[in-house]
């Protein structure tokens, strides 16, 4: 649904976006992620056809967002960080106005209208000013004009800005809803949002994009840790897990003379899981825990932004 080859963006002599490449298929949820100034917005309004690339091609459904930017729109629903609103018209002027931009009518437009108040929860306010709204309903309106149409594209930057709590788990679960039929991109600086609603993740820092995969891929590590019933000796264990295949170093955690727990990491391209299963069979070692360790999310985004790699 979207490819993204090689692009940079240029604001004059500051290049905001640099060799940026990643493809999104159909119906994933994506989230962006960057610290504040590192390109997401930029990267966004490219998407949209906001902004040009200054080099390199980006494909919505197949179209060049640069030579066929009308058609490319048609697909996207888009909301912006501060929703363009305007405060003297009523919610459902609003929504109408959208209706008709997007060349809804008749029965359709009847429908999708319905559909987007109630999934965006606006049924209460639909007859008040957008300017007397709190900034949470006034959210939810840009909300239900990125929906409206139900573009097969949405594209959401910061959607949960100034919504409350029992608000924003509505949001995360219409976002899951929306992506039966919808390739939803999510841009935030809140990782929670992204753990609890999104399947893959990009991280975009400093205008370059330094990691691109799956939210599980990016956050299990090939370390383990394996508990020991009583039995062998822990040196022995730690000499004989040491010329396993593929492993690469392993620590004792514990030396009493109960269980024996080690630490074990491994190659990067070695299922260790199943080689320290191997070895516990083979030499008959009774195995009594085996673990994976895994990262948070927050240890990714500060290891990245610390310019070390992360290993996948």
């Amino acid at each position: 649904m979207i490819e993204v080859e090689k692009v940079s963006k240029d604001y004059g002599r500051v290049r905001a976006l640099t060799d940026v490449s990643f493809q999104v298929k159909r119906g994933e949820i994506v989230g962006l992620l960057g610290p504040n100034g590192a390109g997401k917005t930029t990267l966004l309004k490219v998407l949209t056809g906001y902004f040009e690339p200054s080099e390199g091609l980006v494909r919505i459904g197949g179209l060049d967002v640069t030579e066929d930017p009308v058609s490319v729109r048609r697909q996207i629903g888009y909301l912006p960080e501060n929703a363009p609103l305007y405060p003297e018209m009523l919610v459902q002027e609003s929504l109408l106005m959208t209706a008709e931009l997007r060349e809804l009518d008749g029965s359709v437009r009847d429908r999708l209208l319905e559909r987007a108040i109630r999934s965006a929860g606006l049924v209460e306010v639909l007859t008040r000013p957008i300017g007397k709204l709190s900034k949470g309903y006034r959210q939810r309106v840009g909300l239900a004009q990125a929906i409206l149409a139900e573009p097969s594209i949405l594209i959401l930057d910061e959607p949960t800005s100034g919504l409350d709590p029992d608000q924003i788990v509505e949001v995360r679960k219409l976002i899951q809803q929306l992506a039966t039929h919808s390739t939803v991109i999510l841009s935030t600086h809140i990782l929670s949002e992204v753990e609890q609603t999104c399947e893959r993740v990009l991280v975009l820092m400093g205008g370059r994009l330094r990691a691109d995969a799956k939210l599980a891929d990016l956050m299990a590590t090939n370390r383990y840790r394996v508990v020991f019933a009583d039995g062998p000796q822990p040196d022995m264990l730690r000499a004989a897990l040491a010329d396993a295949p593929g492993v690469r170093a392993v620590a004792i955690e514990t030396d009493n003379d109960g269980p024996t727990t080690l630490s074990v990491e491994g190659d990067a391209d070695v299922d260790l899981g199943q080689v320290l299963f191997e070895q516990a069979k083979a030499n008959d070692w009774p195995l009594r825990e085996l673990h994976r360790n895994t990262r948070t999310l927050e240890s990714v985004f500060r290891t990245l932004s610390a310019g070390k790699e992360v290993q996948l």
